[in-house]
Formats: structure tokens, C-alpha cells, sequence
């Protein structure tokens, strides 16, 4: 994590974070300069809790460095993973737009650095400044559009494709060149996708195990290498990411 001291080198940091950011990164240096005067930088350790379903949303959080898991606990407390989301990203945005509760819970997987705005900065800045607002709105549409993609995969595809799919979607997101092909480069273990896939942990298990002799993926403790990507996602079907 950045050490930072100064006040100067924080106002740099955060205007550097945003202009990298997805949902602000386009914005001129204006917006980005009035943004980062109300951002505060946070840091914290792998495992902590930053809200739960439910509570009051009064923070947007950006991500500047590792990654943050979005969870919801079924009635018989099964834990089922929305998404990961890492360097750039944004999230809690949905209490901010209509001031209700928090719909998740966000916990960080890693040692994680955020910007946080509060709800009541950020509302007053959308007011006045249309270019802002567009590309908050902009962020949430293409996040309304991957919960309806995953919503219909839940509907249209088995398992086996639904789990292929996903690990593509990980690679392409958190994917590190390796010799044996593409590595997802954030620590993975079968119940972590188990959460992932709304399964059991011996379906996803089962599944592996058998591409891993197919040589479709290789496996260790927490890692997972996509070994022939074209050749898991012909093995499903054809879908395509």
C-alpha cells in the first residue's frame, strides 16, 4: 500500500486514483479536482467488513488497490458472491442514488485501499454538475446490464457452462500470463466458486476435476490456471463470453 503523508500527496494520490478509476476516469480535471476534495483514503486489511445488507448507504467507495467480494446470505445462511471487484471499480453506489439501505455486504478479500465519498458531497455535486452524474449513471447501467447477462445464464445455462463462463470472466478480469496459460491472479479456492455459482462444493469439484484431466485447467491450493481458454469455452456449448 502507498505511504502517504503529506497534503499534497494525498490530493495528488486521490486525483490520480479517480482519473484511473472506470466510472470517473474520463471526466475532465475540474470534476476530478472537486471530486478528490471531498474523497477520503481508506485502508484496510484482507477480511474486514465494510457494510452489510442493510445498513445505512452513506459512502461510494472506489477502489484503488486490491479487491473487495459483494456477498448476500440466503435465509439459511448460505453465502452466495454477487462479484469481485478490484483496481478502478466502484460500488455502493445504489444506496448513494436512492438513499435506502445497503442491498450487500462488502468485504475485502485483501489489503485493500479505497476512496470514499460521502453520500451527502456526492448528491449535491450531481445537482449541479450533469457531466458527474452522466457517468455515474453510465457506470450503473453497465452494471445493470452484467446483473441481467447473469441473471439469464442463471436461467438459460447449466452449471458446466455457468462455471466455464465464469472462470473466463476471472481470467479476463484478474488473468496473469503464465507458462501453462493464463493464471487468475486472486487467491480462488472450489468453495470460493462454489459461492460463486450458487453450488455445492462437490458439483464445482467434480467439474474441475474432470477438466483438469480434459487439460482444459490446472489447480493448486487457492490458484487456478486456464491452460486451453478456447477449449473450455467450446466445451459448454459454444456460448461465448
Amino acid at each position: 500500500m502507498n505511504n502517504i503523508h503529506t497534503s499534497q500527496e494525498k490530493s495528488d494520490f486521490k486525483r490520480h486514483a479517480l482519473n484511473r478509476s472506470a466510472p470517473f476516469g474520463p471526466l475532465p480535471a475540474e470534476d476530478i479536482e472537486r471530486l478528490a476534495s471531498m474523497a477520503k483514503i481508506v485502508t484496510l486489511p484482507a477480511g474486514m467488513l465494510l457494510f452489510m445488507k442493510g445498513d445505512p448507504g452513506d459512502r461510494l467507495y472506489i477502489i484503488v488497490s486490491g479487491l473487495v467480494r459483494i456477498a448476500t446470505v440466503s435465509p439459511d445462511g448460505q453465502e452466495i458472491t454477487l462479484n469481485l471487484l478490484s483496481d478502478g471499480q466502484m460500488f455502493g453506489e445504489i444506496a448513494i442514488l436512492d438513499g435506502g439501505i445497503r442491498t450487500a455486504d462488502a468485504t475485502t478479500v485483501e489489503e485493500t485501499q479505497l476512496l470514499a465519498i460521502e453520500r451527502r458531497d456526492l448528491t449535491s455535486l450531481l445537482v449541479e454538475n450533469p457531466r458527474v452524474c452522466m457517468r455515474l449513471l453510465y457506470t450503473c447501467a453497465a452494471r445493470l446490464r452484467w446483473i441481467s447477462q447473469a441473471l439469464e445464464d442463471t436461467q438459460f445455462l447449466d452449471l458446466p457452462a455457468r462455471l466455464a463462463k465464469r472462470l473466463l470472466q476471472l481470467a479476463h478480469a484478474f488473468g496473469r500470463p503464465a507458462e501453462q496459460g493464463i493464471k487468475i491472479g486472486i487467491r480462488l479456492s472450489q468453495q470460493d466458486l462454489a459461492t460463486h455459482m450458487n453450488a455445492s462444493r462437490e458439483s464445482v469439484n467434480k467439474l474441475i476435476n474432470a477438466w483438469e484431466h480434459q487439460g482444459l485447467v490446472q489447480t493448486g491450493r487457492n490458484w487456478i490456471i486456464i491452460t486451453n481458454p478456447e477449449g473450455l469455452e467450446q466445451s459448454t456449448f459454444g456460448w461465448r463470453c
